[in-house]
């Protein structure tokens, strides 16, 4: 078995494993990541916003090839919506596509099983088994094997006890589409790919509703989705196969998700209900800023504690807001709201609002923790009810000066306001202008 050093070891070779190694390497420091391909075929929802992100972490290369995006219909609460749009992503070709760039990018791959990942006193040492067996070291450890990750011994928040059941249809090659409905006892995603194949995804709660033996789960989903609204474009001409892969899928988030020589990211730090659509999305937010918390644990000692909390506030503010946008979307079904599926994800996690009302004149100027390139430093930022952690730039341009040069002339109209900012901060008309109306639409502007 051969042995390999490395300064960061990833664990994981999807979209936010992929984001940070990237990340690191840019920074100078040598990767070696160890990643096995996902075990069942998938077909995946993407916005246009995933996409934006996919580009901004540098995976350009996984987007090649990726169909255009298709009409998804949303029936809930008895109403159907036609308007939205998304990517259907075969993950299969895209995870391959990520470690491709990956390799292409100078970043050291090793297909196969991380095991016996253990923490030394100069670092860590993984055994990665596959094809070709290696030991890997390194002085830092990324965990990103998403909501298979080992806990490691680390206390979890967990939401109401969720499964999705994926069962695969085969039919005709048509036109990609794909559909959510609500039922009784859960929610279903219908896709169907450029190939004809047909994915049914159910999501249930496992303690609520009884679910069959392995054998009889096709014939459970069979059930399931003829009594949808949607399944007939869905079933027309096609034929369920007996394959179901079940895979818990509840909220969950890690009470600790760095420490001085290890992070967490994407689905292995926190992971939220597949509702959302926002999987890759959040995965993202936490691999774009942990190049620069990794960098600041290592080479800025005096730092180390407040780049910790930095991020450690950051993923459970994350997790808190999409978990309260998914309790609202459940709470838009009205029809069920007796059965125990719907009452308790109605009231999950709390009552708190997932967006704070804008309150005119509500703000203050406070330190706190900001990404400044590669690393985690203390700078003012504009702290609303709405985001209490801060915001420090917008488009580049820092708020915290903003706010005071408008400070000083209460109630500006939004031309006297851009005036202001042109002649006493330098901004162009244009900056001017984009960051007055953004504070107009938070009521900090009149």
């Amino acid at each position: 078995m051969k042995s390999h050093y490395f300064d960061i070891i990833v664990l994981g070779g999807g979209p936010a494993a992929a984001a940070t190694a990237l990340g690191m390497q840019r920074l100078g420091y040598s990767v070696g990541l160890v990643t096995q391909p996902r075990p069942f075929a998938a077909l995946e929802g993407i916005s246009q916003r995933v996409i934006e992100g996919l580009k901004g972490a540098g995976l350009e290369g996984s987007l090649e090839g990726l169909p255009p995006e298709s009409p998804r219909q949303v029936s809930w609460n008895g109403q159907t919506n036609a308007a939205n749009y998304e990517t259907l992503v075969d993950r299969t070709r895209f995870d391959r596509a990520i470690v491709n760039q990956l390799r292409s990018a100078g970043v050291a791959v090793y297909p196969g099983r991380a095991e016996a990942v253990t923490e030394k006193l100069d670092g860590w040492s993984v055994v990665c088994k596959g094809v070709a067996p290696a030991f890997l070291s390194g002085r830092f450890l990324v965990e990103a094997r998403g909501r298979s990750a080992p806990a490691s011994g680390i206390e979890r928040f967990k939401g109401p006890d969720t499964l999705s059941l994926l069962h695969y249809w085969h039919g005709p090659v048509c036109q990609p589409f794909s559909a959510v409905e609500s039922f009784e006892d859960g929610w279903a995603w219908m896709a169907v790919g450029g190939n004809g194949c047909r994915y049914l995804q159910l999501t249930l709660d496992n303690k609520q509703t009884p679910i069959p033996a392995k054998r009889d789960l096709p014939r459970f989903c069979v059930s399931k989705i003829l009594g949808l609204e949607q399944s007939a474009r869905f079933i027309e001409n096609s034929t369920p196969t007996d394959q179901v892969h079940a895979r818990t899928s509840a909220s969950v988030l890690h009470e600790q998700v760095v420490g001085e020589r290890w992070i967490r990211i994407g689905d292995a730090a926190m992971a939220v209900d597949p509702l959302s659509g926002n999987g890759i999305f959040q995965a993202l937010s936490s691999a774009l800023v942990a190049p620069a918390v990794i960098n600041t644990l290592l080479v800025d000692p005096q730092a180390v504690v407040m780049a910790k909390r930095f991020y450690q506030q950051r993923t459970q503010q994350l997790f808190y807001r999409f978990a309260r946008i998914g309790r609202d979307f459940y709470q838009m079904e009205s029809r069920w709201q007796d059965r125990d599926f719907w009452r308790t994800r109605a009231i999950w996690p709390d009552r708190q609002q997932a967006h704070a009302d804008p309150q005119p004149g509500c703000w203050q100027i406070e330190p706190h923790p900001v990404v400044d390139r590669d690393r985690i430093r203390v700078a003012d930022v504009l702290v609303t009810p709405d985001q209490p952690l801060g915001v420090w730039r917008l488009q580049g341009i820092e708020l915290a000066p903003v706010m005071r040069v408008l400070a000083d002339h209460p109630q500006p109209s939004l031309k006297d306001a851009s005036v202001r900012l042109e002649n006493l901060l330098g901004l162009d008309r244009q900056q001017a202008v984009q960051v007055c109306r953004w504070l107009h639409t938070q009521r900090l502007l009149s």
